[in-house]
C-alpha cells in the first residue's frame, strides 16, 4: 500500500477513536432551569411528567398562603365560616409586615375581601385575620394546616405561620407544592380567588393587583401562587389548561426577579410540546347497574367518581382500551360515592391507570319485614 494512504487510514481511524459516541447528545438533558428546585404534573392523574430535586425541603416565601387559602376555602364549603362574615382585624394581625393592605386595628372587612387580598395581593395581615377568624388564633390556624399537610401526604413540609414569613423550620419541596395545588384546585372557590387579576378594596379606595403574571402572560392559566424573600429566592406554583390537558408547575428558588415566571412559561411550554390529553369518560357517568342483596332497593347505578383523562406523549393516542372491573352484587348497605370497582385503562393490552367507580345513592339495609316482602313478591310476582 502507498504511504500516502497508510498515512491517511491512521489519520482516519485517530479520528473515528478520539470522536466522542453519537449516542453521548443523548445524555444532554432535553430541559433543564435555573430554579434551585421544580415539577411539572399533569393534574388528572398527579403523575410527574418532569421535576429537579422535587423533593427538597427549601422555603416557600409567600406560596405558603395556598395551604391558608385551602384551609379557609374548605371552611367556607363546610359551613363554619361564611364569605359575608365580617372579620375584625386584631392588633396582631395589623402588626404584620411585608405585602399587606395596611389593616387598621379593629377595621372590619368581610372574609371574602380579606380572602381576595390573601389571593391577589399576598397580604400578610389578611392572611392572619383570616386565620384567626377560621381557627380562633393564628397558632390554632397552624395546627389545622400542619394536619391538613399530613392528611396530603405532604412529608417534606411543616408549617410555622400561615403568611410565608421567615420562620425557623418553615419548608416545603416543589413535589408537596405540586399535590398540594392539585388538591386546592378541586375547590371551585379556590379557583375563583387565584384567578382574580385585579380588585377594587374599600369602595376602591385601595387596589389590589394578582402577583401572578403568568394570569396575563401565558394562555389558560386560571391558578397559582407566588412567594420571594431573600432566602427562598422567586417563586411559583401555577397551573395552566390548554386543549383538555391541565398542568401544574412548581418552581422554587428562582435567581432573580420574574424568573420564575420565565422558567415556568419554559416548563409549560416544554410540556405542551410533548403531552396531550386523552379524554375517556366524564364525572358522573353511569357505567352499570349492579344488584345489591338485602336492601330496601334491588339495584344501585355505577358512576365514575371523577372525569377519567389519561395523559399520554403526543401521536400515542392509540391501542387505548377500557375494562370495568367490578363485583357480580353488593350487599346492602352501600353508601353514596362508595367505591365498588374500578374502570381499567389499557394502552396495548398493559394497564396505565385505574380509576374508582362509586355507587349513585345510598341503599340501606333492609329489615325482616322488608326481606320478607320482597320474598314474596319474587315468588308470588306481587
Amino acid at each position: 500500500m502507498p504511504r500516502r494512504l497508510v498515512f491517511l487510514e491512521i489519520f482516519l481511524l485517530s479520528l473515528w477513536f478520539l470522536a466522542p459516541p453519537a449516542r453521548a447528545a443523548a445524555a444532554v438533558p432535553e430541559f433543564t432551569t435555573t430554579a434551585k428546585s421544580a415539577v411539572l404534573m399533569e393534574a388528572h392523574n398527579g403523575r410527574v411528567l418532569w421535576a429537579k430535586e422535587p423533593h427538597r425541603r427549601q422555603p416557600i416565601a409567600s406560596m405558603v398562603k395556598m395551604m391558608t387559602l385551602l384551609l379557609a376555602v374548605e371552611a367556607v364549603e363546610q359551613g363554619k365560616v361564611k364569605l359575608a362574615d365580617v372579620v375584625t382585624a386584631s392588633d396582631y394581625a395589623a402588626g404584620m409586615g411585608g405585602s399587606q393592605i395596611f389593616l387598621a386595628p379593629q377595621e372590619e372587612m368581610s372574609l371574602r375581601d380579606l380572602l381576595i387580598a390573601v389571593a391577589t395581593a399576598s397580604a400578610n395581615d389578611a392572611s392572619v385575620a383570616v386565620a384567626e377568624h377560621v381557627a380562633g388564633s393564628a397558632e390554632g390556624f397552624v395546627a389545622a394546616m400542619n394536619e391538613r399537610a399530613r392528611e396530603l401526604g405532604l412529608k417534606n413540609t411543616r408549617y410555622v405561620n400561615p403568611t410565608g414569613l421567615p420562620a425557623p423550620g418553615q419548608y416545603s419541596t416543589a413535589y408537596d407544592q405540586a399535590v398540594l395545588l392539585r388538591e386546592a384546585l378541586r375547590h371551585p372557590l379556590f379557583r375563583e380567588l387565584t384567578q382574580i387579576k385585579e380588585y377594587d378594596l374599600r369602595d376602591g379606595k385601595f387596589k389590589l393587583w394578582n402577583t401572578n403574571k403568568l394570569l396575563w402572560w401565558y394562555k389558560g392559566t386560571d391558578a397559582g401562587k407566588t412567594g420571594w424573600t431573600e432566602e427562598a429566592g422567586f417563586c411559583l406554583a401555577s397551573s395552566v389548561i390548554r386543549d383538555g390537558l391541565r398542568l401544574i408547575g412548581v418552581v422554587l428558588g428562582c435567581p432573580e426577579q420574574k424568573s420564575h415566571f420565565r422558567e415556568s412559561i419554559r416548563l409549560y411550554n416544554w410540556g405542551f410540546t410533548r403531552y396531550q390529553a386523552v379524554r375517556l369518560a366524564p364525572a358522573q357517568l353511569r357505567v352499570a347497574t349492579l344488584p345489591v342483596e338485602r336492601g330496601v332497593v334491588d339495584s344501585v347505578d355505577v358512576l365514575t367518581g371523577s372525569e377519567i383523562t389519561l395523559v399520554v406523549p403526543r401521536g400515542q393516542d392509540k391501542g387505548i382500551t377500557r375494562r370495568l372491573l367490578l363485583p357480580p352484587r353488593l350487599e346492602a348497605p352501600v353508601y353514596k360515592g362508595q367505591a365498588v370497582g374500578a374502570w381499567q385503562v389499557l394502552k396495548e393490552g398493559k394497564e396505565v391507570l385505574r380509576v374508582e367507580l362509586v355507587a349513585a345513592r345510598d341503599v340501606g339495609r333492609a329489615g325482616f319485614f322488608g326481606l320478607l316482602y320482597k320474598a314474596c313478591r319474587q315468588v308470588y310476582g306481587m
